[in-house]
Order: structure tokens, then sequence, then C-alpha cells
């Protein structure tokens, strides 16, 4: 990793860490129709973020535990409430086998753990699963299994061709459970009327 004081961001305005992307309905990858996007990391290099409107069907967190051998099948049925109600989202086309979770900055597992933007933090070790299961892992937290990826200049092109709107991003939207409407909710947030928006709109 190179020293941020030796090679700064030529402008951070121009880079998106720790905001989200709404996909247009233009975005012409059905993979991301409708997709929130909460922004990881974004530099002249590429861009990575975590889709956090789109819930696993496949699995949920208690049985990701068992899985990953975390805990075995009789302390999954001891989990309190709060450890089973952890959500476990589709968070990008990339290793969809890989686990990342977001989280409040209220638990930090060294250098396993990337702060991004206004208490949102990243941990992608087994540490912070144990320490929830455990109860003593961050206040909030959502599980996201792959992730959104861009190469140098891809996004920005995406942005350009009206691919993307881009705003503040707002925690309840990453951790609360209510993925129906966060989409809506987020262009909301953004001033946008979802019902105004058409496959030919053009910058907000």
């Amino acid at each position: 990793m190179e020293d941020a004081n030796e090679n700064p961001k030529s402008d951070d305005a121009l880079y998106l860490d720790g905001q989200i992307l709404v996909a247009m309905p233009s975005m012409p990858d059905e993979r991301f129709a409708r997709t929130v996007i909460y922004m990881c990391a974004h530099s002249e290099e590429g861009a990575m973020g975590i889709v956090i409107n789109k819930k696993s069907k496949s699995v949920t967190f208690p049985e990701l535990l068992v899985q990953l051998k975390v805990i075995d099948q009789k302390a999954a049925i001891r989990l309190p409430p709060e450890v089973e109600g952890v959500q476990v989202l589709r968070g990008g086309p990339m290793e969809s086998g890989r686990g990342f979770v977001l989280h409040s900055d209220d638990f930090n597992s060294g250098d396993s753990t990337v702060t991004i933007d206004k208490g949102v933090c990243l941990t992608a070790t087994l540490d912070i699963l144990r320490a929830i299961a455990d109860g003593v892992g961050p206040h909030q937290a959502a599980l996201a299994l792959g992730y959104a990826s861009w190469g140098p200049g891809q996004l920005e092109n995406e942005l350009l061709h009206n691919g993307w709107l881009t705003g503040p991003a707002d925690p309840a939207l990453i951790f609360d459970s209510a993925h129906e409407n966060k989409y809506d909710r987020a262009l909301r947030a953004m001033g946008v009327d979802p019902g105004f928006l058409s496959g030919e709109a053009g910058h907000a």
C-alpha cells in the first residue's frame, strides 16, 4: 500500500469512498439493475463497493456461522435475536464466496479493519464473525457475500454516461433490513423522485 502522504489523491472530491451509487434505469448491466452500492474504495487505480439492497436468498447469518465453523449447530440454536438478525447481502458479482462485514466503528480488528467514512468500517476476517456470535461484536453489522469492482477509469466512464447517481451514505441504508425500499429511499435522499426517473434520464 502506498503512503498516502507520498501519493495523495489529486482531488478528493473526485473520489466516492463512503458515498453511495444508485443505478439509473438506463443501467445496461442487468446485474446492477436497481442496486444501491456503498463505496468502500475509489482511486485512480479503480473502485470497490458493496451492494447493500440485495438480500441473500440462499443463506442466513446463523447458517453461515455454522458453515464457516465459527459455531456448531447447537450453538446456532441459542444465538440471541440480534445475532440472528444480522443481514446477509449479495454484495456483488465478484468473489461471491468471500465475505465482507460492513459495520459500525465500535469494533476494530486491528489491521483487518478498514475505516471507510463517517463511522462505517469494513472487516473481512473471521474474527468479527466470532465476536458477533459471542455478543461482543459491533452494534451494527451487515455481512456481504461478494463485491462490485471497477478497473481504472471504468466507474468514471459509467458516471459520465449516466449509469449511476451518487450521494452521501445514510447508515440506516446500510444496516437496516428494509431492502425492498432502499432503492427508492436512496433516490429520495438525493432529492430525486423515483417516479420521475426514466431510462432516458440524464444527470440529476
